[in-house]
């Protein structure tokens, strides 16, 4: 047995252990410590002596993987941008967000629940967690419907749904994932999730707009705020906009200034150096937002439990690196992950239709592994795939299958895929939003949340096509860097 038939059993082992109820973090470092060993012996022809050196060597080369690749700056991001959102929410921010969203929005059709999306979709800008984003506007955005008649399954989905923009609009703890396991820039792909996030709040905002047209009562505007109410809405909310504005200031220097390309001094929309990396200017939103908190009344008792919750949220997503990376590098030794590109490429079918078939995959694996788990056991595989499939990370656009760049394509296909992320935290049987809403609502079971989610299940889907068939949504901001 070759070691590629070796990564394939081992593979299915995990994906049984997965179905059966073990969690990712475990099941991966598991399969990943019992394939580096069987890869090590059967090198060895399986001999009765070798099996305590192969043991040894799995287990030294497994031991290596969480230092190795957890040691990194860009991880950092992770715990800073969680807190951020902790924060935030002891600040007051996230029910100035809602009241300056309602006082303006709430007029239209369906306003209450579109109100909350967008709410929910500023509050991402400061936070890096969905669950936390999810957990937070339970608490304050369904009461407020329920007041005003909204069916509560719908108050609850549209609080579910709107959880998940936090996965695509920076500061995004997935996207920093991504960045990490396919060694491309994190500050190129939060700046692309900037756009998608936004695109994808209009949408679920329209979706809501529109049921509300041809659903009576489905949910009543609420009007009667005066120019003056809705302007003196907006100064509480503020602080969020400046941390954002500090943040981009910081990374991406958006200022105008000149690049010396191709021997000539050309203008860009933004400026050559960045004042600092991502981590350092992650810190210094937590540092801001820190300020503000204290500002506005947080003590000592809200503070620990700040840190208490992104310390437990931290830790939940490095123990699922951890174990993961142990079986990506055991994927490494069985070269499975170059065999899936060659299968790949060697189809008789249009590029664009595998890149579908790959997405409608992951929509499949969403209903029985949590988002991070998912990204983190399938990239190492398919990321590869599909840049074989657009010609190499290093092709240039005029040569390539898409139509863009290796790096522009790894943009792209990290939004696309977190996307999809996106889309599993929402679906039944496992949508964490789903279980976090109805774990926050004493009246709501966890079936209620998932019948209020099924409108937004078509919102994600034409949403993701759209980025599908309009790569340019993701791209233009990246592009202008």
């Amino acid at each position: 047995m070759d070691s590629l038939d070796i990564g394939l059993w081992v593979t299915g082992g995990l994906l049984v252990l997965v179905i059966l109820g073990m969690r990712v973090a475990f099941a991966a470092g598991l399969a990943g410590l019992a394939g580096l060993v069987w890869i090590f012996w059967a090198r060895r022809d399986y001999g009765l002596d070798d099996f305590g050196w192969a043991l040894g060597v799995a287990t030294q080369t497994a031991g290596q993987v969480p230092h190795a690749k957890v040691a990194s700056q860009a991880l950092s991001l992770i715990p800073t941008f969680i807190l951020i959102g902790y924060m935030a929410y002891y600040a007051g921010l996230t029910k100035a967000l809602f009241e300056a969203a309602k006082r303006w929005i709430a007029w239209v059709p369906g306003g209450l629940a579109v109100s909350t999306v967008f709410a929910t979709a500023g509050f991402a800008a400061v936070s890096g967690a969905s669950v936390a984003t999810s957990a937070v506007f339970a608490r304050i955005a369904i009461p407020e419907m329920l007041k005003i008649g909204y069916d509560k399954r719908f108050a609850a989905g549209v609080v579910a749904a709107g959880g998940t923009l936090a996965s695509l609009i920076p500061p995004s703890a997935i996207l920093v994932i991504y960045a990490i396991i396919v060694e491309q820039d994190v500050g190129m792909l939060l700046l692309a999730g900037f756009i998608p996030g936004a695109f994808s709040a209009v949408i679920y905002g329209l979706i809501i707009i529109g049921l509300a047209l041809s659903i009576k009562n489905f949910g009543p505007p609420v009007g009667g705020f005066t120019w003056g109410e809705r302007f003196s809405a907006l100064l509480p909310a503020l602080p969020i906009v400046a941390v954002v504005i500090i943040i981009l200031f910081f990374v991406y220097n958006p200022i105008p200034g000149e690049m010396m390309i191709a021997g000539r001094l050309v203008e860009i929309p933004f400026g050559g150096d960045s004042w600092g990396t991502p981590t350092e200017g992650g810190a210094i939103g937590a540092f801001i937002v820190f300020l503000m908190a204290v500002f506005r009344g947080m003590r000592w008792p809200e503070f620990r439990d700040a840190l208490i919750e992104t310390a437990k949220l931290s830790v939940m997503i490095f123990t699922i690196i951890w174990g993961v990376l142990i079986y990506v590098r055991f994927l490494g030794f069985a070269d499975l992950p170059g065999a899936f590109a060659d299968w790949i490429t060697s189809l008789q079918m249009e590029p664009i239709l595998i890149l579908v078939c790959i997405l409608l995959a992951y929509a499949v694996l969403g209903m029985f592994m949590d988002a991070i788990g998912m990204l983190l056991l399938t990239l190492p595989v398919v990321f590869p795939a599909v840049m074989a499939l657009n010609g190499g990370i290093g092709v240039s656009a005029e040569d390539s299958t898409f139509g863009m760049s290796g790096p522009m394509c790894a943009i792209w296909f990290g939004i696309l895929v977190v996307k999809m992320a996106e889309f599993c935290l929402i679906t039944p049987p496992i949508g964490l939003n789903c279980f976090v809403v109805a774990g926050v609502r004493d009246d709501l079971s966890v079936q209620d949340v998932f019948r209020g989610v099924t409108p937004f299940f078509i919102a994600d889907a034409i949403t993701i096509a759209l980025l599908v068939a309009f790569p340019a949504i993701v791209l233009w901001l990246p592009s202008q860097v």
